[in-house]
């Protein structure tokens, strides 16, 4: 029996000693490896092998209530920095699965099919992509000696992430009233472009009253119109679609590197700053249309959002 007990603890140690290996090598001698070590203590293969989760379904009997919102979230506000990390970019995973045909773009140009231009009606080209950021090319010219231009050519100009800053979402806010549960539901998301100022004032970087312009409403000039530059979609991404991409796509976070966040689960969670910029309305108005005053049109985002907790919390009493 004790012959028995002493194997069966000579085969455990072999166990834990293989599973070991595969992860954190206590050797104090180099060893040749054939394959390059790992970079850590342990190889974060999980996230790479994960699946998408599901949505509860919901039958459209059950839905009681829906209420369809655009909000759009900053890269430059603190709590969404995580998404602006140079390791794990958003429009990064973006830029590179629709290059690769693996995600789908869409044309968010207004027709008289889709007047919003975000109803996922007409595929983009990936090859037409980067030229939605209106960086697809530039003219180079070639000198002789004397200065002289001899040749011309169009060269590709390289994307820089860098430049996209803020992101436009579409959702609906569902009440089932068959689990009794009132969530939103992520439809679309879009990558913004904001005019420079040189393609406004021709390079200048005044207007031409000689003032600084006025970019969305924020530090206009002292005298002289105000040029309004407003940020559009690049083109719209179904998040449905996303959700594959994004659930083996691990987001960087600032204080732990063990936190194994996707960007599906940040977004399911809803781990983002964002306001809103539109709600569902008979006129489909934004609320830039009937507001001028920035402060304004955040106290009016703030009352939408506050009109969808109270409607939840008004279908309960205690």
């Amino acid at each position: 029996m004790k012959t028995f007990y002493v194997l069966y603890a000579l085969i455990l140690m072999a166990f834990a000693s293989k599973a070991q290996q595969g992860n954190l090598s206590n050797s104090t001698t180099p060893t040749e490896a054939e394959e390059p070590p790992i970079d850590g203590y342990y190889v974060k293969s999980d996230i790479l092998d994960r699946e998408v989760i599901p949505y509860s379904n919901i039958r459209p009997t059950d839905v009681a209530y829906v209420k369809r919102v655009w909000r759009e979230f900053d890269l430059r506000e603190k709590m969404n920095e995580i998404y602006a990390s140079p390791k794990s970019r958003l429009i990064d995973v973006i830029m590179n699965a629709v290059m690769a045909g693996e995600l789908t773009a869409y044309d968010p140009t207004p027709t008289p099919d889709d007047p919003t231009g975000d109803s996922f009606k007409t595929r983009l080209p990936p090859d037409q992509v980067l030229g939605r950021f209106g960086s697809d090319s530039t003219l180079v010219e070639e000198y002789d000696e004397e200065g002289n231009v001899v040749a011309s050519r169009f060269v590709a100009t390289a994307f820089n992430p860098e430049d996209v800053v803020r992101f436009r979402i579409k959702e609906d806010w569902i009440f089932d009233k068959q689990r009794s549960v009132f969530e939103p539901r992520i439809i679309g998301i879009a990558p913004l472009v904001t005019p420079k100022m040189d393609e406004i004032t021709g390079g200048s970087g005044t207007d031409d009253m000689g003032e600084t312009p006025d970019i969305e409403g924020i530090g206009a000039g002292n005298e002289g119109p105000a040029v309004t530059a407003e940020a559009y979609p690049a083109f719209w991404i179904y998040f449905p679609e996303a959700r594959h991409i994004f659930v083996n796509k691990e987001v960087t976070s600032r204080h732990n590197d063990a936190t194994g966040l996707s960007y599906d689960d940040v977004f399911i969670k809803r781990l983002f700053a964002s306001y809103i910029v539109k709600q569902s309305n008979p006129e489909d108005l934004r609320i830039r249309d009937y507001i001028d005053n920035n402060i304004e049109r955040l106290y009016e985002a703030q009352r939408i959002q506050n009109e969808l907790i109270d409607f939840e919390q008004d279908l309960w009493s205690y």
